[in-house]
């Protein structure tokens, strides 16, 4: 939460994460921080005892809960109360409370009789009246001060929430898990199946192959129409390269709308980015990509499905879609050039650009 409101780093964030998410569980358990210093004004615990688990802290706990906080919490020498590994990542956290049993709910209780406030604990002097007013209890067994004030009640329900909101910010896998933990499509109103559940889950991007290349020209005026396969040849050496133009960097209104090359995937792809190769840096090239019908687009570029366009001074632009689009067929069009001095064996200095490669993901 720190890291997104004040935008702190961290050598190690998905541990720090964890410690977080392990610290505000240790709270919600004891109303205790579970380090030496106070802090959101809940007392730390005592001085040069170390790290004491949640179910040694406050009878009642339970102790899975204890436990998990307690592996979240390790680190810097701190130990888990049992002979469990410590978890590192928000992901091994989600996995631990998943795995861990369901929590029946407490029954109901109206009346509580003396002798159940006191504890079994043979460490600690929970529930014990002292002896002498004025005796001092060792620092390990002093009980934690009660928060049954209205200020109190309200820090309690302050941190439940706090520790709800860092499983969410920390890991959105435990939220996951926490909800859907013990479901299955045989209960009622559960409709999701297991092939449904895993297209929830962010798609592995893969390579998709290029069939052929056609240079898209809707003014008719090529640029090098028989050089529109090198940029996908797997060849750096090879290239389809622009005229060059007076003006520029960007071609319209001077020069023309744009220029472009169309590609067929074979089939229809869900297309996420391209990856393009340039063989001029400087400012500025501006490309765009389009889903479109065919190698020989019929309407005009207006008219197609922009997928993703960016600008780049370097030799190379990554293009990422918001959210994938299908189509088969896939238009690149280039609407600014930087300005070449050198490089003359094709074309005189001026506005220009070529592409040595273009791969596709989905």
């Amino acid at each position: 939460m720190n890291a997104a409101l004040r935008g702190i780093s961290a050598d190690r964030p998905q541990r720090t994460d964890t410690e977080a998410i392990g610290a505000l569980l240790y709270a919600a358990l004891t109303q205790r921080w579970p380090y030496e210093s106070d802090a959101y004004g809940l007392s730390g615990l005592p001085k040069g005892v170390g790290l004491i688990a949640p179910d040694q802290v406050r009878a009642g706990v339970h102790r899975g809960l204890s436990e998990l906080a307690m592996r979240a919490l390790v680190n810097d020498g701190a130990t888990a109360s049992r002979q469990e590994l410590p978890l590192t990542t928000p992901d091994e956290l989600a996995k631990a409370v998943a795995a861990m049993p369901r929590i029946r709910p407490p029954e109901p209780v109206f009346t509580t009789p003396p002798e159940y406030q006191r504890t079994t604990y043979q460490q600690g002097t929970y529930g014990r009246a002292q002896a002498h007013p004025g005796s001092m209890a060792p620092p390990v067994t002093m009980p934690p001060a009660p928060l049954e004030s209205r200020t109190g009640k309200l820090l309690k329900w302050t941190v439940s929430a706090l520790l709800i909101a860092a499983l969410g910010l920390g890991s959105w896998q435990i939220a996951d898990k926490l909800l859907d933990r013990g479901r299955t499509t045989d209960e009622p109103g559960n409709s999701r199946t297991t092939d449904e559940k895993q297209d929830d889950k962010r798609k592995t991007p893969v390579p998709l192959a290029i069939q052929s290349a056609k240079e898209f020209a809707p003014d008719g005026t090529a640029q090098n129409a028989e050089d529109a396969g090198n940029t996908h040849d797997g060849d750096t050496g090879s290239f389809w390269r622009t005229s060059s133009y007076r003006d520029g960097p960007d071609l319209h209104p001077q020069v023309k709308k744009g220029v472009g090359i169309v590609y067929d995937l074979g089939a229809e792809q869900e297309v996420s980015s391209a990856a393009i190769a340039l063989r001029y840096g400087g400012d500025y090239t501006k490309i765009a990509l389009y889903a479109t019908d065919s190698l020989s687009p019929s309407g005009s570029v207006d008219s197609m499905k922009k997928i993703a366009n960016g600008q780049t001074s370097a030799t190379s632009l990554k293009l990422t879609a918001t959210a994938p689009v299908k189509s088969r067929y896939v238009l690149l069009w280039m609407t600014a050039m930087p300005y070449v001095s050198h490089d003359t064996t094709f074309s005189n200095a001026g506005y220009k650009q070529a592409i040595t490669d273009v791969k596709f993901t989905g």
